[in-house]
């Protein structure tokens, strides 16, 4: 007995091991935190589906926008100016000369005119050969300046533009708050032409980048996506700041894909269209388009595994695109469908379409008959694929609006007022806020529910430490829980913009 307890309370090295080797446990005992694990797999393999999903919707929706300015707005400036031609013989029918719609499609004409005069006194070979001469990390520092800029320039540039259009049309019984439409005019030409010079610069700097012998400046360029990664996906998302990043995805794809298109028709005309040298330029246009896909899905996979966000949550998303493509076909729109998305994904279409008007007119010659018949075939291609992909968006947008549970929202009427963001932008109370009376519960499925709180992670027992805090920390916590009261009530996506501050930042 005694050498047995022995054995016992000194185990050899021998009984170790074999307790090593033949130990076991049951992963049921805490089956919810192993179900969770399991469900997060589950939900980075279906984000690049759905995250793929809402991309093409919005890549779609940004180019039925872009072809808008090529296709339908001269048309519809045409029938405005028809209007104030035949009005001293038809007379006055009502109180307004033009409708508002029409004040705002002449005002984009005629700052699209002017625009497209002031981009002759750029020399773009002359930018071309002094960005060149640049060494590469010059402009590599330069080209995320220019990234910078642009985020500021749509910002403050929307707000331009609202504002010249809301005091075109303001009614003019009240009282003047304004400096005038003239001043605003300016400053709307103004942000349109540096605009579209600044996006000049950074198709001439992706040129360069292209044109390099040693692919080095492309190489900094693409990799400067991955960097992105970084600084996205190890802070804290909630779903509106989610729903801001995912606009800025769509609005970035759709812009280098227009400046890739840029510097391949900058390259064949110095090539003499000659077709040989398109597939020269096909890789490297396939590597920067491969790379801004993979990092879009990594970058979306984490920020949901991290934050707890289902994949759901893009349905979400593309419903609420969707309400603003169907309510800005009702009678009662208080907006143009373009310049909703314009505010909502941060893409302003007219500098980019100044800039491509610019390079094709430079860059094919018309001569001859011949030349007028093609250009008149293609702009009716053009009018074509608008009308055949907004027929086609229109029907995808019923369909996301009637399965998220939204076609009651559609009949209700915006306010007549509401309060604004700041006192500075008043004159967008009815002319760009979203109405209130669509936010409630729009663009929720039909089982959830906005009033129910945030999924919680199954934590084991040996996890509490980690979450339980000391204090100090709690005194903070109820502290912060006070302040928050206080606060503005939490915004529903369709009141969601991509300019508009959650939490503390703008993604």
């Amino acid at each position: 007995e005694h050498s047995m307890s022995t054995k016992l309370t000194y185990p050899s090295l021998v009984r170790f091991i074999s307790a090593e080797l033949t130990r076991g446990y049951f992963l049921e005992h805490n089956e919810a935190k192993y179900t969770e694990r399991r469900e997060r797999v589950y939900t980075c393999l279906r984000i690049p589906k759905e995250l793929e999903k809402l991309m093409m919707f919005g890549f779609f929706l940004c180019l039925d926008v872009f072809l808008y300015v090529f296709t339908l707005l001269p048309l519809r400036v045409l029938l405005a100016l028809i209007r104030l031609l035949t009005l001293p013989c038809c007379g006055l029918s009502g109180s307004r000369i033009l409708q508002p719609a029409q004040v705002c499609d002449v005002l984009k004409g005629v700052i699209m005119v002017l625009c497209y005069f002031m981009m002759h006194y750029v020399d773009y070979s002359m930018m071309y050969h002094m960005i060149r001469g640049q060494s590469v990390i010059k402009l590599y520092i330069i080209y995320n300046m220019l990234e910078v800029a642009d985020r500021l320039f749509s910002s403050f540039g929307q707000d331009i533009l609202d504002a010249l259009y809301w005091t075109a049309t303001e009614p003019k019984e009240r009282k003047r708050a304004h400096i005038g439409v003239i001043p605003h005019f300016f400053m709307a030409v103004l942000y349109v032409f540096l605009h579209a010079i600044l996006i000049m610069v950074q198709a001439t700097t992706l040129n360069v980048a292209f044109n390099s012998h040693n692919k080095s400046l492309l190489t900094i360029m693409m990799s400067n996506n991955f960097v992105e990664i970084k600084g996205s996906v190890f802070k804290k998302f909630e779903k509106n700041n989610l729903f801001q990043m995912s606009n800025s995805d769509i609005k970035e794809r759709f812009t280098n894909y227009t400046l890739l298109l840029i510097v391949c028709l900058r390259n064949m005309e110095q090539f003499s269209w000659n077709p040989d040298h398109l597939w020269v330029l096909f890789p490297d246009v396939c590597m920067v388009i491969a790379s801004e896909i993979a990092v879009d899905v990594v970058k979306h996979a984490f920020i949901t595994k991290f934050n707890d966000i289902t994949a759901d949550v893009y349905s979400e998303y593309r419903a609420s695109l969707a309400f603003d493509l169907v309510s800005s076909r009702q009678k009662n729109a208080y907006t143009d469908y373009s310049d909703s998305v314009s505010r909502r994904m941060g893409f302003i279409p007219l500098p980019l379409a100044l800039l491509l008007i610019r390079v094709v007119t430079s860059s094919v010659k018309i001569q001859g008959s011949l030349s007028i018949v093609c250009v008149v075939l293609f702009y009716l291609g053009m009018i074509t694929l608008k009308v055949l992909n907004s027929i086609m968006l229109l029907g995808k947008s019923c369909m996301y609006v009637k399965e998220a549970n939204m076609e009651e929202k559609l009949f209700q009427n915006p306010p007549s007022a509401a309060p604004s963001r700041a006192s500075s932008r008043a004159h967008r109370t009815k002319h760009t806020r979203e109405p209130e009376g669509l936010s409630a519960s729009v663009t929720t499925q039909p089982s959830q529910s906005d009033e129910c709180p945030a999924p919680q992670l199954h934590t084991s027992q040996s996890d509490q430490f980690l979450t339980t805090p000391d204090e100090s920390e709690e005194k903070s916590l109820i502290q912060d829980d006070t302040e928050l009261k206080h606060r503005a009530p939490k915004k529903d996506l369709l009141e969601i913009d991509r300019f508009t501050i959650c939490g503390n930042r703008i993604d």
